[in-house]
């Protein structure tokens, strides 16, 4: 599907991976909402890139709504959402302080899973109201998952489960939108150089980059989103799960 003069929602896009994505599709043409909590973040990348930034949170149906409704009156509609926001969470089942507070799972789940689905569902009613465009097109989702759902490590139960989720839905959502011409796949990263892991030392980087097969180093943002970019693009690519993570398998530590 065309970017150029497309419409388009990123989340979490005021940093890391939505941010990098935000700005290729921008480059690329597209009219982009950056969609972030953090309104400083999303004023910052919409006004290096010329797009629109709206302060929210993806588990509002509220929120949800209001930034659908602005990116739907962008172009010819409301074309493309990249769901990139999230939160990552350590902690045991059963820890040295008893068994992890269910709140603590709720929330990762809601955050990631719910959030990705909330985005889709309100997403998917403006882009099939849309005109078709060539191979009756109408719109395109890439959600986030993350090689935590195929090879969860010891304290990610929580995580695995809500990037889990997002793998799993990946088939049944695409099957589903496919008679409104709008096409669902995933990305699913592997270690990448995000914000979080530039905090850290420069010699917990370069071990995390050893344990890659090849490249042996953490992925950049730039191949996250030119990954997006493919998905976009390229009509015949639905329900698809894409692993981007250099043929690592995470250990159980």
């Amino acid at each position: 599907m065309r970017i150029e003069g497309s419409s388009a929602v990123v989340t979490g896009g005021g940093s890391g991976l939505g941010e990098a994505t935000a700005r290729l599709l921008a480059k690329l043409g597209a009219i982009v909402h950056v969609f972030d909590r953090n309104g400083d973040a999303a004023e910052k990348v919409a006004g290096d890139i010329g797009g629109v930034a709206i302060s929210g949170d993806v588990t509002s149906e509220g929120d949800a709504a209001k930034v659908m409704d602005v990116a739907a009156k962008a172009g010819d509609g409301l074309r493309i959402l990249v769901n990139c926001a999230g939160i990552g969470m350590a902690g045991r089942i059963l820890g040295k302080e008893g068994p992890m507070p269910l709140a603590d799972f709720e929330r990762v789940i809601r955050i990631n899973l719910v959030g990705t689905f909330n985005m889709m569902r309100l997403a998917a009613e403006r882009m099939a109201t849309t005109t078709e465009r060539e191979d009756k097109a109408r719109g395109a989702i890439v959600n986030t998952a993350s090689v935590a759902a195929f090879e969860g490590q010891i304290g990610q139960a929580a995580y695995s489960a809500s990037k889990g989720g997002i793998v799993s839905m990946a088939l049944p959502v695409a099957r589903e939108l496919s008679r409104f011409g709008i096409r669902v796949n995933t990305v699913a990263p592997g270690i990448f150089m995000t914000p979080l892991l530039k905090g850290l030392p420069q010699e917990t980087q370069d071990s995390l980059g050893a344990a890659i097969p090849y490249p042996s180093r953490l992925g950049e943002p730039a191949e996250f989103a030119d990954a997006v970019r493919f998905l976009i693009e390229n009509q015949y690519v639905n329900g698809e799960v894409i692993r981007l993570d250099g043929a690592i398998r995470m250990q159980p530590r």
